[in-house]
Parts: structure tokens; sequence; C-alpha cells
């Protein structure tokens, strides 16, 4: 397994993550939300052959980085942690990461630094301050 970065608008990753973004049990992890993308988005790809098995896109804003729509099977929760080091150790420390974390995977998000700052029913929202190493 490996893990691949991508830009958003990158002609490999459309091919590469379609399958899963357009898998109906994915959506459905996803609460039916489509997942987007824009020259904005890196993607953080683990890649089993020529078959993405989960990924990790990230957002860059004015303010932060912000980690939102990811997936990850659930037999594979390890390879969350894998996608996030490998994404936490690209991106600029100029701005703190956030992440719109499923509840289900909190507790993994708080084990890597992400401190919360705000709940819904679903999700909570946590932050990060990155530092330059």
């Amino acid at each position: 397994m490996n893990i691949i970065s991508l830009s958003g608008t990158d002609k490999r990753l459309y091919p590469l993550v379609g399958p899963l973004v357009m898998n109906p049990s994915v959506l459905r992890q996803n609460l039916n939300f489509p997942f987007r993308t824009s020259e904005r988005f890196s993607w953080f790809v683990a890649v089993e052959g020529e078959t993405a098995i989960a990924f990790l896109p990230v957002e860059r804003k004015a303010g932060e980085w912000v980690i939102n729509n990811y997936y990850v099977p659930k037999e594979h929760i390890e390879l969350l942690i894998k996608l996030l080091k490998k994404a936490l150790g690209t991106l600029k420390a100029d701005r703190p990461v956030s992440v719109i974390s499923f509840l289900k995977d909190e507790e993994l998000f708080r084990q890597q630094g992400f401190k919360e700052e705000k709940r819904w029913t679903r999700y909570v929202k946590m932050k990060k301050e990155l530092k330059d190493e």
C-alpha cells in the first residue's frame, strides 16, 4: 500500500478516486453529501496496486487548512492515521489545520493533537496548530 498526493485538479485524481466517491456505500458513509475538489485541494490517496482504497482531501482556505469528507473503510481505520500524518507532514505551518471529523473518529484525531472546537449531531470540528520542524 502506498500513499500518493495529488492536486485537486490532477488528471489522475478522477479515475483513481471516482469508483470510491460514486460508490453508494461510500456516499452513505458521507451522509450522501457529494465529494468536491478544486485547485485549492490536495488529496492524499491510499493505493493498493492500481486501486484507491482510502482518501483524505485537504482544502487550503484563507485562515486554515481544512480536512473534510475523507473516506477510510471501517476495517482499515489505521489508514486514517497514515493519511493524516502524510498530509500534516506536507502542509506549511503558516495556518492551523481543522478537521470535520465523524464522531466515531474523534478520539483518533484527539490522539494526534487536535482539540475540539465545535460539536454537531454527527460531526465534531477539531483544530491543531502546526509547527515548523
